[in-house]
């Protein structure tokens, strides 16, 4: 796994236009506001373009490459149609299974389970209805949170509605396949429950 995942704070900033059907997303560094990673959505078919345009959105399918900023391939997030609930699969740099997510029936503000690649629960992200704070648990312990309240250096990184900062907790070892989960799963956030 490459060494950027070790890292414990990242700000995702969308990228907005008018007339986007794709869903891109640079990642920075907390201290130097650094583009560190890119989300990008470049395969998009015809028909999943033109419905992402309609109420149609959240059940198109999509798949999200996320590279290094030199462009080396981390982390592949991918969802094909969604008709009541998501099945999201996290493939690594090599294309192999790391996990999934399966979108829960019925709740409020949204909630995933997170399953590795033999599908164990290895974490539950879970939202709140009244806004952007999501939190990523396993066996009561708080393993990583995403929201929109940030006070470091990056402050003035958050003007938009489109951005948000992503922090992993200690607890969560460097090299662990949880940080691929977690990270792909703050994609399925934006794309599955707030869009």
């Amino acid at each position: 796994m490459n060494p950027i995942l070790s890292q414990n704070l990242f700000l995702v900033k969308e990228h907005v236009g008018m007339f986007k059907a794709a869903n891109n997303y640079d990642i920075y560094h907390p201290e130097t506001n650094q583009i560190i990673m890119n989300c990008r959505e470049n395969n998009l078919g015809f028909f999943t373009k033109v419905f992402r345009f309609t109420d149609y959105k959240r059940a198109t399918p999509f798949n999200v490459e996320i590279t290094t900023a030199s462009g080396e391939k981390l982390i592949t997030v991918r969802r094909g149609v969604a008709i009541f609930r998501s099945t999201v699969e996290v493939l690594d740099e090599k294309d192999r299974l790391v996990g999934t997510f399966k979108q829960k029936f019925f709740s409020i503000g949204g909630k995933f389970d997170i399953l590795d690649k033999n599908e164990k629960p290895v974490a539950t992200l879970q939202g709140k209805w009244t806004g952007w704070d999501f939190k990523f648990s396993h066996e009561g312990k708080q393993l990583a949170q995403v929201n929109k309240k940030w006070a470091g250096l990056g402050k003035e990184f958050f003007t938009s509605a489109d951005n948000y900062a992503l922090q992993i907790e200690e607890i969560v070892p460097d090299d662990s396949p949880l940080r691929q989960l977690i990270l792909g799963a703050v994609m399925c956030i934006d794309m599955v429950l707030k869009e």
